[in-house]
């Protein structure tokens, strides 16, 4: 278990969002809600621990997740950009986390269990954007404009060059869970827990080789570039820690029905940043523009986690076949976020279903599908944090080796809907971005009990 802990450091998630894949069962089988009497499903329905056997009870995990996020970024003054006079500029993003691991622990007597489970509960995986972003671009086009402008050399103005752009992102949010099930009847149960969150997260990027050029006025060529002074590097640091209260309960209605329900109250977060941020004599502009305020040194950013309800039900027709739905709402618009963003962001909701075949004595086959559903204004989306609706799919196979031991390998693929933004950055310029998104993920884990 300490390994896991100690590896998870080097771990780097991009974008906060609150992780439900928290091992590989859920990959093969995310109606996991209304599960009882598995290690595996302890995270996503603790108060069905209670019909684990006595005894002790280990599932240790580890998934894999690649992601894309490109940006296709259409502003007017992108026309100035030297090395590409296209209005739409594209932006690649590549998110990946090698290894998240994850492990979940129950011990087992009489009408108790006490749980345990460490995950990475929010983020998903490295963001690296190799020639920066749209809206760092953006902001230097219309400084530099701005800057021609006031000299009066619009007319023989050719346009700008930026000689590197750069920027890396990662957020990830550790949760150790913790917390005791009491089999109130012998098909009834509750749960109470706690979870401790810490939040880490770094934002570093640069911008380098800032030019502009004028035309001679006099051949109306193009003089030699001249340096703008407007480089800028940034390196920010950001921490932070809260608590989630947990609450659950499981009714096993019969030997063909099971519904359970948890409710994760909302976790109050304060990232507290530790910025190195340098801008030339000329980026001035930039470090005031607003993407920048979050990243400001000794500031806390509110970063809260949402409140979270989560109702499940498995209907066994014939003993080898279970079938399972589980619903999901994430309270977004009571979460605390900088900027003041929750007021642009509605509560999001999820539909899960999945289906699992024991196939003999060796094997049990899963499928399942999730559809996400974000509710979220214009106002609330930018360039360096996006969500985008979707659905996924996933799939796998338990492999059962022994009565005690058993492993899951699974695979998971998210489809996402494009969105388009309009931002106005002044009463005659407006950027537009279209947002991509794809995600695989695919995870094992070995289960035990002893």
């Amino acid at each position: 278990m300490l390994a896991l802990v100690l590896a998870s450091v080097s771990v780097k998630a991009g974008g906060l969002v609150t992780n439900t894949n928290q091992n590989a069962a859920f990959l093969r089988n995310f109606a996991q809600e209304g599960k009882y009497g598995e290690i595996t499903a302890i995270y996503a329905n603790p108060a069905g621990g209670a019909f684990l056997r006595k005894g002790w009870h280990l599932s240790l995990n580890d998934q894999v997740a690649i992601q894309q996020r490109d940006i296709d970024t259409e502003f007017s003054l992108f026309r100035y950009n030297m090395k590409n006079r296209d209005a739409e500029h594209h932006f690649d993003g590549d998110a990946q986390a090698l290894m998240i691991p994850s492990f979940t622990f129950s011990y087992n007597w009489d009408k108790w269990s006490l749980s345990a489970h460490f995950g990475i509960t929010g983020g998903g995986g490295k963001c690296e954007f190799n020639n920066g972003l749209g809206s760092f671009e953006s902001a230097y086009a219309g400084s530099i404009y701005k800057m021609m402008s006031q000299q009066g050399a619009l007319p023989i103005y050719s346009g700008y060059s930026i000689g590197r752009s750069y920027m890396k992102g990662s957020s990830y949010f550790y949760g150790l869970q913790v917390g005791a099930t009491y089999k109130i009847l012998d098909n009834l149960s509750a749960f109470v827990g706690i979870r401790g969150v810490y939040a880490s997260a770094n934002y570093n990027g640069f911008v380098s080789g800032v030019t502009y050029t004028l035309k001679n006025p006099t051949t109306g060529a193009d003089n030699k570039p001249t340096y703008a002074d407007a480089d800028m590097s940034l390196n920010c640091d950001q921490s932070g820690f809260g608590v989630t209260p947990i609450l659950g309960i499981d009714w096993k209605i019969n030997d063909k029905w099971n519904v359970s329900a948890k409710y994760e109250f909302k976790t109050r977060i304060r990232m507290k940043n530790s910025t190195d941020l340098y801008t030339g004599e000329n980026a001035e502009e930039i470090r005031k523009a607003s993407i920048m305020k979050q990243f400001a040194d000794g500031e806390k950013i509110k970063d809260d986690i949402p409140g979270i309800l989560a109702l499940g039900v498995q209907y066994k027709p014939i003993k080898n076949l279970s079938l399972g739905v589980s619903y999901h709402w994430y309270q977004d618009s009571e979460a605390s976020k900088f900027g003041e963003k929750e007021n642009y962001m509605h509560d999001s909701h999820e539909v899960l279903a999945g289906a699992e075949w024991r196939t003999g004595k060796w094997i049990t086959v899963s499928a399942s599908w999730q559809k996400t559903m974000y509710n979220v204004d214009d106002e609330a989306m930018n360039d360096a944090s996006f969500n985008l609706s979707s659905n996924s799919i996933g799939a796998g196979i338990r492999v059962h080796c022994t009565k005690d031991v058993n492993v899951d390998i699974a695979y998971m693929k998210t489809l996402y809907k494009d969105r388009t933004v309009d931002t106005a950055l002044s009463p005659l310029l407006t950027k537009t971005d279209v947002y991509h998104r794809t995600n695989d993920v695919i995870g094992i884990a070995v289960n035990m009990s002893f």
